[in-house]
């Protein structure tokens, strides 16, 4: 193992993955320990980037009604306008880090942040359901661009130490922001009109696109590599067909038989990624990286952090609405406080990291998150009290998520060569998307399943909520186990 999980911080040095120096930028490694008001700037343009992609899902979420009621879609066709976002993002989550490092970080992240606001703009303006859902799409794959180039700008240009973890913990604040006030914003500009929940994010997008022209750092493009057009058709393929079967699974059946075909194809297009990769002399993906203790285990922890986060969430958001009947806003102000915990919390959780090290706080995170879904799983039912049940649930979540997300993200991206960092941010983006979308499909069928009864009859309330509950909780308890294994191993 290169990366050593047991030192107390982070700033234990690791053989880097690849000798390669092709995409580093060492004007700004010698120095990220001086915080100039040009690299406050830079993070701030990262920061926006990252707030515009969590304020974006969750502002459509919830206007998804008055869209469907304005454009007469189907549910089903209102399920695309989120599905589509999720199949472009995280189908080419891994190859838009990639190829941050191949084609150089500056260039992609401009281009594709140009992408997005014009996508943005187009979606608030078109009355078609089918146009707007083709926008979503295209925003996906522009934020499976801007997403991990983004981060990854941000750890070539932090130093890896105090210095990396703490910018990491701004940046998860904004991520976090931008989901809850998504959320409240969501609720008042729908009442305006659904349209200012794809318009509103158009300025900020420019704005952040004429700011990163000027300070973020030329890089120049590897000197190797980008050739491999077999990895980089059979990855594409492969990861785009896995994810819509994932999301398309729980209405079609999982049994089905083009659900069934789609996971054979899509398997069979990942085994030839990894075979063309294992052959071919400058591979797309340096798959060595996979054998790194660390960073596996900071992806299954991804999976289980945001597989079970959004999960929850997504359960929470029908049932307080569709059985509770709150108001949109009355829901999103009931969750909000774990919002607020991840803003106010994640500034100082580098600093919990340069002193404890990543796989505990890890531990921590995960440890709270469980501790959140058993609270609500036997506390929760058709006429909870919220400050019973429902408060300390969202409390342990937001401290749960404010934990983890920083400290996974510095586990996944420890002791990676420069020339791969887009790799590593792009894999763990990866992992989060692409276990999100598995874990909410599986969800979503349970639920689906827990409305009925034995008998047949349809169940409403909190019982048919009950078997989703259980599959998160378990999730969270998966990955709390992985994370905690290395730990027990040790005499």
């Amino acid at each position: 193992m290169t990366i050593s999980e047991s030192a107390p911080a982070l700033t234990t040095t690791a053989e880097p993955t690849t000798p390669e120096p092709a995409a580093t930028l060492p004007t700004t490694q010698n120095t990220s320990q001086v915080w100039t008001p040009r690299l406050w700037g830079l993070l701030a343009v990262l920061c926006l980037v990252m707030f515009l992609d969590g304020l974006d899902v969750s502002m459509v979420g919830v206007a998804l009604p008055s869209i469907g009621s304005e454009l007469g879609l189907s549910t089903t066709s209102l399920q695309w306008i989120i599905n589509g976002y999720v199949l472009g993002f995280g189908g080419l989550l891994l190859l838009g880090g990639r190829t941050a490092d191949l084609l150089g970080r500056r260039r992609v992240f401009l281009v594709a942040l140009s992408v997005f606001a014009v996508a943005s703009l187009v979606g608030g303006l078109v009355d078609d359901g089918t146009l707007l859902i083709v926008t979503r799409f295209v925003k996906g794959l522009a934020a499976a661009f801007t997403a991990p180039t983004a981060m990854s700008i941000l750890t070539t240009t932090f130093k890896e130490g105090p210095a990396r973890n703490r910018a990491l913990s701004i940046f998860s604040v904004f991520g976090a922001s931008g989901y809850s006030s998504g959320l409240i914003l969501g609720g008042l500009l729908t009442s305006a009109g659904w349209r200012w929940t794809f318009l509103m994010p158009v300025p900020f997008a420019v704005l952040a696109l004429v700011a990163g022209a000027v300070l973020v750092p030329r890089d120049r493009p590897a000197d190797s590599g980008g050739h491999d057009i077999v990895g980089a058709l059979t990855l594409v393929g492969g990861m785009m067909l896995t994810v819509y079967t994932v999301v398309s699974a729980p209405e079609r059946g999982w049994t089905d038989p083009l659900t069934l075909a789609s996971f054979a194809l899509a398997a069979a297009l990942l085994a030839a990624f990894v075979v063309t990769e294992n052959r071919i002399a400058h591979p797309l993906v340096r798959l060595g990286i996979l054998k790194v203790g660390s960073i596996v285990r900071a992806n299954l922890s991804i999976v289980a952090l945001f597989g079970s986060y959004l999960s929850f969430q997504f359960m929470m958001t029908i049932f307080l609405q569709s059985v509770l009947g709150w108001s949109p806003l009355k829901m999103a102000m009931a969750l909000l406080p774990a919002g607020l915990i991840v803003a106010i919390g994640s500034p100082f959780v580098g600093r919990l990291i340069d002193r404890y090290g990543t796989s505990r706080i890890i531990i921590a995170a995960l440890t709270s998150l469980s501790a959140g879904y058993l609270w609500f799983l036997f506390l929760g039912s058709n006429d909870p009290s919220y400050p019973v049940a429902i408060l300390p649930s969202v409390i342990a979540l937001g401290v749960g998520f404010a934990l983890g997300f920083t400290s996974i993200m510095a586990q996944a991206t420890a002791g990676v060569d420069d020339s791969e960092q887009g790799l590593a941010s792009g894999l763990v983006q990866t992992s989060a998307q692409v276990g999100a979308a598995l874990v909410l499909a599986l969800t979503t069928a349970l639920v689906t399943a827990g409305s009925h009864s034995a008998e047949g009859a349809v169940t409403t309330g909190f019982h048919q909520f009950h078997p989703g509950l259980v599959l998160v909780t378990g999730v969270a308890l998966a990955g709390l186990a992985i994370t905690t294994s290395p730990l027990i191993r040790k005499p």
